[in-house]
């Protein structure tokens, strides 16, 4: 007993450095372009982004941040960016779900830098699936003039976010948008193909083309408030809709206008009166092992996520290597598929190793994904997979058959999809267990989240081989402890990769979150998946 209180107490301890770790980086990511830049927006008359967000949305509610690790260590020549130097996420206004995007002029006067582009596009992405209202906090000076080529031209690009602004009126999501700042060139187009536009007196303005590029193009002198401020644009352009004395007074509207919105059809998904589970939130802490390749009980974990802790278990004694289960998150009914850790003996003898798919696994999780679109129940996954299993044994078993069985379901599953990376996700197993390319309507990591190809010490391994074979056949002959060297380097460089930082900058993820906020964040989701009817499922040429 006291080895076990031991174990749980390192795998706590561990588990809260990682949080304390990732809390440090978040608050650091949260001051934008940092305190002085955070005064200047002050003595203009203007809130920060993050300010704006908080008045915004209603008090004590939840706000589930997208992306707040976008641009994490990256753009380094460029004085980096923190946030992706635009706040978005799901927040409750009057009540009402919304997604929320808000330029932040802290960091580089909120131009748009590649990354800022693809965060831009997942909140609009996110808006449309879940039919959310989406409110744009407009402060940006443009398009980064120094990384034009890498945000401006292609389909994922700038321009994309205009198109998706005619795509989300036409589909009748609604879209406001309060100009707060600067709002210059292509950039003007966002709040004016929205379906309602507020405009700071003062702060705000808006142009195709501001007082310098006007007087280098046509020669006029003009400055920037009779050129496109808010007295301009709402009395005699008629551009914006709505002139607000101040940046509180136009949060207030907004809020106004959002509970004005009449209701949208729901899916009707099931759910009851909400049960807390009987372990704890802090349960999950002492059980997810301090060392990745440990086995540990993915029930325990499920337990302290799931109402009443009660979970009914589909073909619990066959593919034993992942879970399949019904239960109910925040009184939602789900059905969870989920990486089962532990070492199984089967039937005939075999030994399983957990955290790997095999072939019965995979036909089980394909057949229970199935049953889930049958009965229109939204599907959580829960990651900790080191990939398929490999072979002589599992190629003539047909494992690359039912892992496609697996990926097919996946890839045609209509009910709504979230994804929760809490340890590995290695591989094919990352696509068979609703990775990001597989449309999840969130995805989110755990600090101690790793994805890639493989693991670290796996894929070293490999290219080491390589590079020592490509060098001896040049004739260099390299000792043991000049190839531990390479070996090493390899290894760190990759370990870099896979952490869940470098995903979550690069939004391969939607956030990073403390794992005791595991059932609220599924329950939010849910809640804006439900504004959305659920398509007929077809499985394709998914055979079983």
């Amino acid at each position: 007993m006291a080895k076990i209180d031991l174990e749980k107490s390192k795998n706590e301890d561990a588990m809260l450095l990682a949080i304390s770790r990732w809390q440090r980086r978040l608050e650091k990511i949260k001051l934008g372009g940092g305190e002085k830049k955070i005064a200047r927006q002050h003595e203009k008359g203007k809130m920060t982004a993050r300010e704006r967000v908080d008045a915004l949305i209603d008090k004590k509610s939840k706000f589930l941040e997208i992306g707040a690790f976008a641009g994490y260590e990256m753009y380094k020549e460029h004085g980096g960016c923190p946030a992706g130097g635009v706040i978005t996420g799901i927040g409750y206004i009057n009540g009402r779900q919304c997604m929320i995007v808000a330029n932040d002029a802290t960091v580089k006067a909120g131009a748009w830098f590649p990354i800022t582009g693809k965060k831009n596009l997942r909140a609009q992405e996110i808006a449309m699936e879940n039919r959310l209202p989406i409110i744009y906090l407009v402060d940006s000076a443009g398009v980064f003039l120094p990384m034009q080529d890498e945000i401006f031209p292609d389909k994922e690009h700038f321009g994309r976010m205009f198109r998706n602004n005619a795509k989300m009126s036409s589909m009748g999501i609604p879209q406001i948008a309060a100009i707060m700042g600067s709002c210059v060139a292509g950039g003007a187009y966002l709040p004016i193909m929205s379906d309602e536009a507020l405009i700071v007196e003062g702060t705000g303005s808006i142009f195709l083309a501001g007082p310098y590029l006007v007087k280098a193009a046509i020669g006029e002198d003009v400055d920037k408030e009779t050129l496109g401020g808010a007295t301009t644009q709402t009395e005699i352009s008629g551009v914006t809709d709505y002139k607000m004395p101040d940046d509180k007074t136009c949060l207030e509207t907004i809020r106004t206008l959002v509970g004005q919105i009449g209701e949208f059809s729901k899916a009707g998904f099931s759910r009851i009166e909400s049960v807390e589970p009987k372990l704890s939130a802090d349960h999950i802490l002492s059980t997810f092992p301090e060392l990745p390749t440990k086995p540990y009980d993915t029930r325990e974990i499920l337990k302290a996520i799931v109402d009443d802790s009660k979970l009914t278990e589909y073909k619990k004694g066959y593919g034993q290597t992942i879970i399949c289960a019904t239960a109910r998150i925040d009184g939602w009914a789900v059905g969870i598929v989920a990486n089962s850790r532990q070492v199984v003996k089967t039937k005939t003898g075999e030994m399983q190793f957990g955290g790997v798919i095999y072939s019965d696994s995979a036909d089980k999780a394909a057949r229970f994904i199935m049953n889930c679109n049958q009965k229109k129940i939204p599907l959580v996954f829960c990651h900790d997979v080191t990939g398929f299993m490999v072979g002589k044994r599992s190629e003539h078993g047909g494992i690359i058959k039912d892992g496609a069985k697996m990926v097919n379901a996946v890839s045609n599953s209509t009910v709504p999809k979230f994804t929760i990376v809490m340890g590995n996700s290695y591989g094919a197993g990352n696509y068979a267990m609703c990775g990001k390319a597989y449309d999840p309507r969130l995805i989110v990591a755990w600090p101690t989240a790793k994805i890639a190809v493989m693991g670290g010490a796996q894929a070293a391994k490999v290219i080491t081989q390589i590079q020592v074979s490509a060098m001896k056949r040049k004739g260099e002959v390299l000792d043991p402890e000049k190839e531990t060297e390479v070996y090493n380097k390899i290894k760190n460089d990759y370990d870099e990769q896979t952490t869940a930082y470098y995903a979550a900058s690069r939004l391969w993820v939607d956030a990073i979150i403390d794992p005791r906020e595991t059932r609220n964040v599924i329950s939010m989701g849910i809640e804006a998946a439900n504004n959305v009817e659920v398509e007929k499922f077809n499985v394709g040429v998914l055979q079983t």
